[in-house]
């Protein structure tokens, strides 16, 4: 029915107009973006599960941060009794000489003093070999009673370090316990040093594992990173050919809204033309 105080023809066309503005602003702004979700109402279920993968890459990549540190501290660690052992194997080619026949007590003497010089420098090795300011090899710093470090997504994704005190006491070399000053002291120093070898050995052999247990892990997180970060763009990422058609299908509505706008609101004028 022709009226003219009521343009129902441009009323509609105006919503039209605006429904499809809408769409083509939307996706206008993902192109631009690259990203489907700029508003929670965009998809609701999706954005809170992108939020949590978001959380869990956040939190691996500070958890790789950690396997990294950790590995550094080994590597200190493993570094510090190296020169140990390199000491302890000095000391007992001094032993090995103070015990032979050939050498006279005043040359021991001069072993001797070798000898503990060597003993002291164990202690200062071991005192000095330090990681953000905390001795790893004296046993006064944490590790020598265990620390956790967090290398996953979870509280309980932690790997234990404990590095072993390997200072001349600890491990029964130190001045008061041994010394080359005759053939029989240096009998008894032989039978320490070798049970100290030995337990610096064992001592990095556990570091060996531990700093392998590291490496699989960082790897193991860098594996997850790229699966989470992959699964969570498929969620967020915006595909830009499909949402390059939307944003041409829209524009095209946009146009004919605006067309079929012009021609309602000229539709009262045409009938105010019949009473002429």
């Amino acid at each position: 029915m022709p009226v003219i105080s009521t343009n129902t023809a441009a009323n509609s066309a105006l919503r039209f107009l605006n429904a499809n503005s809408s769409e083509q602003s939307s996706s206008l702004s993902k192109i631009a973006s690259g990203s489907r979700i700029n508003k929670a109402s965009d998809d609701a279920a999706g954005l809170a599960i992108s939020t949590g993968l978001s959380s869990d890459v956040t939190t691996l990549n500070q958890a790789a941060t950690n396997a990294s540190q950790a590995s550094s501290i080994l590597q200190i660690a493993d570094g510090g009794m190296s020169n140990i052992a390199d000491i302890l194997e000095r000391m007992k080619a001094l032993a090995t000489q103070s015990n032979s026949g050939s050498v006279t007590d005043d040359q021991r003497t001069y072993l001797q003093a070798e000898f503990s010089e060597l003993q002291e420098e164990i202690d200062g090795i071991a005192k000095g070999t330090r990681y953000n300011g905390e001795s790893l090899l004296d046993g006064t710093g944490s590790m020598a009673s265990g620390v956790d470090f967090m290398v996953g997504t979870s509280t309980t994704d932690v790997i234990s370090v404990q590095i072993d005190d390997v200072d001349s006491t600890e491990l029964g070399v130190d001045t008061s316990a041994i010394n080359v000053s005759s053939q029989s002291d240096a009998q008894t120093a032989l039978t320490a040093i070798d049970a100290a070898i030995t337990s610096v050995a064992s001592s990095r052999a556990e570091i060996g594992a531990s700093m392998s247990r590291f490496e699989f892990r960082s790897d193991t997180i860098a594996t997850s990173i790229e699966n989470t970060e992959a699964a969570n763009s498929a969620i967020t990422d915006t595909d830009v050919a499909t949402e390059q058609t939307k944003l041409s299908s829209a524009e095209v509505k946009t146009q004919a809204a605006i067309a079929a706008l012009s021609s309602a609101n000229e539709m009262p004028q045409n009938l105010l033309d019949l009473l002429r």
